[in-house]
């Protein structure tokens, strides 16, 4: 972390959160220390993962398995979590908005009565510019239809007109994609060979993959090429404005080494679509008490069933039997805690080159887990300031109260998509974007007990940033500051005081998203989430399903079908597999 000159220099400090998800927990079950023996061993969150690992928890332990998780950090929930970086400020220090949390894990573990709450956004998107005017032009979209045509229209009567149908037919295609996300690949080798089980679980499979066919109908060429083609085509294909077509395009790139004009970028920009708020489809919100709360919604389901949730209990290996079956994991500390079935929410990597014994695996298998692309783009800044944003494009009023476009994804140097490019380009040749893609969020403006009084917290989302600078250079004190001045440059070229605002900050580039958060290679999606890694390849052709070469061993992170996001799916059809195979022991 690097503290901003003036004030931020007077600061204590940073401690603990004084909230209940960020503060030092031994345990949050109903046992000090795990017991010698479980049915089901989660290896949690932090042991450097995705933020769910007790959402397969809760499953399991309601179907009657007795559950354990075991979390590396001392805060619960992964890459979910609340801290208190500067004194009084909590950030969403990763993870910071929901949508794609699938909607029957809500329901089915009564999450709201558990405490979650989330607070929608509407307008939700603000793209202002840099031009000559005066004021500048701003976009601002929403949830208003009419208002949202009035915003394009500033741009382009045709893409006003058009915006409504493109919306309709990005919807048609989630709609029928839907089914996917919650079931299982189909192993299409056991198709054709296997065992007769092995040919019957793969014929099930196949429903799922029939509907989403069947839904697609017609239109099923079109959906196609959205799903292979640069999203910059498709863009190009429905829009003629500069500012709408990169405003979507950064859906599209969002924590993905990739350009706008990369083949295959659609499928990102579909993935960040599918997720729904309160019914609405595509719509994104804060979790209130920051995404920690939802991280402890769910560790209260898991453990309302009986489950045991253990922080700082580091897993060093897994456990295997004389059959080459898992049998439980073992932690750091040399303790051993054995189980029926071990379950991975880590990486693939993680799991399979670190803790799993190398020869019990296919030499194939660990060739194509090395060969897993983790590159990430993403450095991720949390800034606390002692002020709103005021944005030339949309002035503050005197009394500084937030403003309708306060509470968006604000993007920055989003002009056109020749600047995502460009930044893209100069990552790719290992320097920092110049000019980085930015999305500023500002989740106080909804949920005001995040800081104190009159002042705010900033998260900042940018790209691209190189895990490795060029000439092999680490990524040391001296190059994140001179990374986040040159973010804190863009940002005041846009909204003049920002840097005066600034009371402290907290700079997580590639590398420290690792090393904290355990996402390999910095990704938040534990892997690219190109058509060469997803569904039937997610995480290896042959083991998507969630089993493992390692009979009892299951991975069910985001490095699994469907991938990250804050969604749990993986989770929820992992336990699923889980069960179905536990019946059989």
């Amino acid at each position: 972390m690097a503290m901003a000159a003036g004030r931020a220099a007077r600061l204590p400090a940073a401690r603990a959160s004084r909230w209940p998800w960020g503060r030092r927990l031994a345990h949050a079950g109903p046992a000090a220390r795990p017991r010698r023996e479980y049915d089901a061993v989660v290896i949690g969150a932090a042991q450097r993962d995705a933020p769910l690992p007790r959402t397969q928890a809760a499953y399991l332990q309601q179907a009657g398995l007795q559950t354990a998780v075991l979390e590396r950090r001392r805060v619960l929930g992964g890459a979910a979590v609340t801290e208190e970086i500067v004194p009084g400020f909590k950030f969403s220090r990763a993870s910071y908005l929901l949508s794609l949390l699938r909607p029957q894990i809500y329901a089915e573990l009564e999450l709201q009565r558990h405490g979650l709450r989330v607070l929608p956004r509407d307008p939700y998107s603000f793209t202002p510019l840099l031009e000559d005017g005066s004021p500048p032009r701003s976009l601002l979209l929403g949830h208003d239809a009419a208002q949202t045509r009035r915003q394009i229209a500033q741009f382009s009567q045709k893409d006003a007109q058009a915006y409504p149908e493109y919306e309709a037919f990005m919807g048609g295609l989630v709609s029928a994609i839907d089914p996917l996300l919650d079931a299982p690949p189909v192993d299409a080798g056991a198709l054709g060979r296997g065992t007769l089980l092995q040919r019957l679980r793969a014929l099930r499979a196949l429903r799922p993959l029939l509907r989403t066919g069947l839904a697609m109908g017609r239109q099923l060429p079109r959906y196609y090429e959205v799903l292979t083609a640069p999203i910059s085509k498709v863009l190009d294909q429905w829009f003629e404005s500069e500012p709408l077509k990169a405003t979507l395009a950064t859906d599209a790139v969002i924590g993905a080494m990739a350009s706008p004009r990369t083949p295959g970028s659609g499928y990102v920009l579909l993935h960040h679509v599918m997720g729904a708020l309160e019914g609405r489809r595509g719509a994104w919100g804060y979790v209130a008490g920051g995404m920690g709360a939802l991280s402890q919604a769910i560790a209260s389901a898991a453990a309302a069933r009986g489950a045991h949730v253990f922080a700082e209990k580091p897993v060093s290996r897994v456990l295997l039997g004389p059959d080459g079956r898992a049998q439980g994991v073992a932690l750091q500390d040399g303790t051993e805690v054995r189980s029926k079935v071990v379950l991975s929410n880590a990486s693939p990597q993680l799991t399979f080159l670190e803790l799993t014994p190398q020869e019990q695996l296919p030499k194939d298998f660990v060739q194509r887990i090395r060969l897993v692309d983790t590159c990430s783009p993403v450095t991720k800044i949390n800034v606390a300031v002692d002020r709103l944003p005021n944005f030339l494009a949309a002035p503050n009023t005197r009394d500084g109260r937030p403003l309708p476009h306060h509470q968006c994804s604000i993007h920055l140097n989003c002009e056109n998509t020749q600047l995502l490019h460009q930044a893209f380009a100069e990552a790719s040749d290992g320097h920092p974007s110049s000019r980085p893609m930015i999305e500023l969020c500002i989740p106080s403006v909804l949920d005001p007990g995040l800081a104190p009084r009159g002042c705010h917290v900033v998260s900042l989302f940018t790209q691209y940033t190189p895990p490795v600078l060029a000439g092999g250079r680490p990524w040391d004190e001296a190059a994140r500051n001179a990374y986040a001045d040159a973010v804190f440059d863009c940002i005041e070229a846009y909204a003049p005081g920002f840097k005066a605002s600034v009371i402290g900050r907290d700079i997580l580039t590639p590398p420290d998203l690792e090393r904290i958060f355990g996402l390999p290679g910095g990704n938040i999606f534990h892997g690219a989430m190109s058509l060469d890694q997803l569904y039937f390849a997610r995480p290896a052709p042959s083991y998507s399903g969630y089993r493992s070469p390692v009979p009892g061993l299951y991975l069910c992170g985001s490095g699994a079908h469907p991938g990250g996001g804050v969604m749990g799916a993986a989770g929820r059809n992992a336990a699923r597999v889980v069960l179905e195979d536990f019946r059989r022991l």
